[in-house]
């Protein structure tokens, strides 16, 4: 019988600890369960982790494919890679432009930083960004206006020592089974509260000790009346504001009437106040996608950070603590040259630019300028140029991305080169497929969303058609700019490479390689020297310190630009979307093929579905309209779905049809959780499976 080996969970960001094992005979894995040496999760794992790691339901590659006539057929990796340099070297010569790149929170940080290595060295594409945009990159700008860098301050070891929970925008019951247990205790503890603010009575909401429902998209509205309130009534720490931040003042003097801001965000005078005093006691405020995938998220975001400051609570057991979705979104941002060189290198510092080209043996003029215009603009750029060839890897942006649609038809005007474990509904419009190693599989390291490092294991050979994401990554990036990366590199010397650039830096991971990590398991950055791993942030001594210029954190003040598509007469409901239990990363593990997903499942209110459905009783069918398309599917008259919205898994491949592609300004992240919507009685029940509860 195989051994055990010890690993990280890549489902979502809480970086749980697993031993897994393979078969005994063949490929694949035999078991999988939580890890009690683990010092993140301590043995405890959710079902769908371990699920989705031995189990996954999703159609796997396992030979690389070349569109011909048409259709795509079976080739060698000869041929495959091939066909790829050839195509994007004929590109190069025109343009470094003309090839862009989508990662993904899925790699191991090697792969990551390997891909941002090709992109922004070998390629010199200003077209390079990752998936981790389209959910954190709103949280990220908040957190770098608030206090110069990035990543939350707070870690799980605050968790048990807060008081107050406030969860925004989020339902980590669902999201995050493992931190959800961890919250949901400390909240049962003596003088302990879980208040969450969410349009829907969501599975978090249903425990809670209080539950704001707020109109879609009213979240900044409401988070500044909470911030109003607490000025009005006294509750600033004025100690606090005056030792460690700055720009209050100037906060305070365009604060709005809280009964104002109140009624615009779609809640009473009562609601704010119960948030206003939950910022009385060591508080915790975590907040998610509701709050980040919005044109408001960096201004909601850092309003968030702003009652924090106001009330004194950053410091042990309390402050602001955004909850990440994808297993590495951390790490692609600290390794992968997406927004920032390694180790949050700032992307225009001129030194930063010479020590990242120096590393890579390449000149420094060829690393662009720009960071790029978000995954949005990136598929524009196929329309408007200068882009002709799209490299993705581990991510399905024909259903992750909001006017999905039309950003389809712009991937299949590219040549499209696609690299992952499962097929998709984006592999489907690929020019070469490339079969790629996925959990279990893989050997590296992955970053939780508390910045902790640990390893990831392989437990099973690989099949002899798939390869890893980081040999794929190194053998197309030699045949593009000859001696990039070793011939086959090591995961280990990466590591040591990546961890060498960051020394010094805000993400200083430079004390931690492999050997530590098999030591210690886990380790928290910063992390200067092989004997620290980080707590808290910005502690230093008895007092703060942040990588601000005047040393302070910042208060952001942000008013909010309008919403792109709020309900009219002729749509006049709003679409929101969410997580499912089962609905990581798009579904391609928890979904048999993407031939057939089935209809999604609108969660509606009697209400509503009684008024805009001709007095339907719930068993119609029924079609949601947006201005970009059109949905079938199936209504779950439910009423903890506030009235006048329609709840769409996100995760669902035809829901980002209806969805609108408006960004935020400052972040680039779009706009997935709100936009006018109209339901319309399907014409051919027959052609649609319907469901639905009894309406009261």
């Amino acid at each position: 019988m195989t051994e055990w080996t010890s690993t990280t969970c890549m489902r979502c960001a809480v970086g749980c600890g697993h031993v897994q094992r393979g078969v005994d005979v063949g490929y694949g894995l035999d078991a999988v369960r939580g890890d009690p040496a683990h010092p993140v999760n301590r043995g405890l794992a959710c079902r769908r982790g371990v699920r989705e790691t031995a189990d996954p339901d999703g159609e796997w590659l396992t030979q690389p494919l070349v569109r011909r006539d048409g259709e795509l057929r079976k080739t060698t990796w000869d041929l495959a890679l091939a066909r790829i340099v050839e195509r994007f070297g004929r590109i190069l010569e025109r343009d470094r432009d003309g090839i862009a790149v989508l990662g993904s929170g899925q790699q191991t940080n090697e792969a990551a930083y390997a891909l941002g290595k090709l992109a922004r060295g070998g390629l010199g594409t200003r077209y390079y960004d990752a998936n981790t945009t389209l959910c954190m990159a709103s949280a990220v700008t908040a957190y770098y206006d608030a206090f110069g860098s990035d990543a939350p301050p707070p870690t799980y070891d605050d968790v048990p020592e807060a008081d107050r929970h406030v969860v925004w925008g989020a339902n980590p019951a669902v999201a995050h089974p493992v931190m959800f247990r961890w919250i949901d205790d400390s909240a049962d503890q003596d003088g302990g509260e879980l208040i969450v603010v969410d349009p829907v009575e969501t599975e978090t909401a249903a425990v809670a000790d209080a539950h704001v429902s707020l109109e879609p998209g009213g979240d900044l509205d409401l988070a500044r009346a909470v911030l109003a309130r607490v000025v009005e009534t006294g509750r600033v720490d004025e100690a606090f504001v005056d030792e460690a931040t700055v720009g209050f003042e100037e906060l305070r003097a365009g604060l709005p009437d809280p009964e104002a801001a109140a009624e615009r965000a779609g809640v009473d005078s009562a609601a704010v106040e119960t948030l206003a005093a939950a910022f009385e006691e060591p508080a915790l405020v975590y907040w998610g996608m509701g709050v980040n995938q919005s044109t408001r998220g960096t201004d909601t975001a850092g309003a968030l950070i702003d009652l924090c400051l106001a009330t004194g609570n950053l410091g042990p057991g309390s402050g602001p603590f955004s909850l990440t979705g994808q297993a590495n979104s951390m790490g692609t941002r600290v390794c992968s040259s997406k927004g920032t060189w390694p180790g949050h290198r700032d992307f225009g510092d001129p030194g930063a630019r010479e020590a990242v080209a120096a590393t890579w043996g390449v000149p420094v003029e060829r690393l662009p300028d720009s960071s790029g215009p978000g995954p949005v603009g990136t598929l524009d750029a196929v329309d408007d140029g200068p882009v002709e060839a799209v490299y993705a890897v581990a991510t399905n942006p024909v259903a992750g991305m909001p006017d999905a649609s039309a950003a389809a038809a712009k991937l299949d005007d590219a040549f499209l080169v696609v690299q992952d474990a499962f097929r998709t509904e984006t592999t489907e419009l690929a020019d070469v497929v490339l079969p790629a190693a996925t959990w279990g599989e893989s050997d590296g390291t992955a970053m939780n969303m508390e910045r902790t490092v640990s390893r990831v294991r392989p437990a099973t050979d690989l099949p002899s058609g798939v390869r890893t994401d980081l040999d794929v990554i190194a053998t197309v990036g030699n045949a593009l700019a000859d001696g990039l990366f070793d011939a086959d590199p090591d995961p280990g010397s990466v590591f040591e490479e990546f961890a060498a650039l960051t020394a010094g830096t805000p993400a200083d991971c430079s004390g931690i390689d492999y050997d530590r990590l098999d030591a210690e398991l886990a380790v928290r950055w910063p992390a200067p020297d092989s004997e620290t791993s980080a707590g808290y942030r910005y502690r230093d001594g008895g007092g703060w310190s942040f990588p601000t210029p005047s040393g302070r954190a910042r208060f952001a003040g942000g008013t909010g630009r309008a919403l792109p598509e709020p309900p009219d007469e002729a749509y006049p409901l709003t679409l929101t979307t969410a997580r499912e239990a089962d609905g990581y990363n798009t579904g391609v593990r928890s979904r048999e093929s993407p031939d057939d997903p089935g209809p999604p499942v609108a969660r509606i209110h009697p209400e509503t579905v009684r008024e805009h459905l001709d007095g339907a009783d719930g068993d119609e069918a029924v079609s949601i309209e947006s201005r970009r398309g059109s949905v079938r599917a199936r209504i779950e008259a439910d009423d903890a779905v506030r009235p006048g919205l329609v709840w769409l898994p996100v995760h669902h491949p035809s829901t980002n049809e209806l969805t609108v592609p408006a960004t935020d300004p400052r972040s680039d992240e779009p706009n997935f959780k709100q936009c006018a919507v109209r339901l319309v009685a399907a014409r051919d029940a027959a052609a649609v499976e319907t469901a639905g509860s009894e309406l009261a």
